[in-house]
């Protein structure tokens, strides 16, 4: 319904964005959501403890584990993983419920979470894998957002090499120069993919109009 300048009804998609830790695919994923109205965040169902200055149904929907379990029986995810101890899991129904009136949804999620998502709507999926300039720029963004913690920094830069070797698994792949660049590329994907022609599901109906239109 949304998307596109001629107003041709059409299915919205599912923009999965992954990155290694520091590459900046949070940062990315709020700049879209903030610049384009038909673009939802996906927010994640966890049974983490919530962290000061977050919001329940904001920034994720805390659970406990008995809850959690009861979803996963139910079909009730996309997705879920188990990550460091937690259950953090994508909710089926609002991310239809968007799709269906061709709003878009933006997925801030590993490698594994983009696997599991492909093996089940891959028609719905778009991908994109977010890398950095280098892994001395990694490694500086890391300890700036982890301070004095070079145990926490080191961990994850280790743990970058897992994420980035997924990257071929990806529709398309940005190496994050700068933020602005960056940022335009993913707009211009976006705004292709919303033109493809299967996402179109009101292009049939236009075209038979078409068709038995007379000069």
């Amino acid at each position: 319904m949304h998307g596109s300048s001629d107003n041709i009804k059409r299915r919205g998609l599912m923009l999965v964005i992954s990155a290694p830790s520091g590459a900046g695919k949070t940062t990315l994923s709020k700049l879209l959501i903030e610049n384009d109205q038909h673009l939802r965040a996906s927010i994640s169902v966890t049974t983490r403890k919530k962290r000061p200055g977050e919001v329940d149904g904001k920034d994720y929907h805390f659970v406990d584990t008995a809850k959690f379990k009861q979803m996963v029986k139910d079909n009730a995810f996309m997705e879920y993983a188990e990550i460091f101890g937690n259950f953090y899991g994508t909710p089926k129904d609002a991310v239809e419920k968007f799709l269906e009136v061709g709003e878009d949804v933006v997925f801030d999620i590993d490698w594994q979470g983009h696997r599991r998502l492909v093996a089940t709507t891959r028609e719905d999926v778009t991908s994109v894998f977010i890398l950095p300039p280098s892994k001395q720029e990694l490694y500086k963004r890391l300890k700036l957002r982890h301070h004095d913690e070079e145990g926490v920094a080191a961990f994850r830069q280790e743990r970058a090499n897992d994420e980035i070797s997924h990257w071929h698994e990806y529709d398309y792949v940005i190496i994050n120069k700068g933020l602005n660049e960056s940022f335009n590329k993913l707009l211009s994907i976006l705004r292709a993919e919303r033109l493809k022609k299967n996402r179109r599901t009101g292009l049939p109906a236009f075209i038979r109009d078409l068709l038995k239109q007379e000069v």
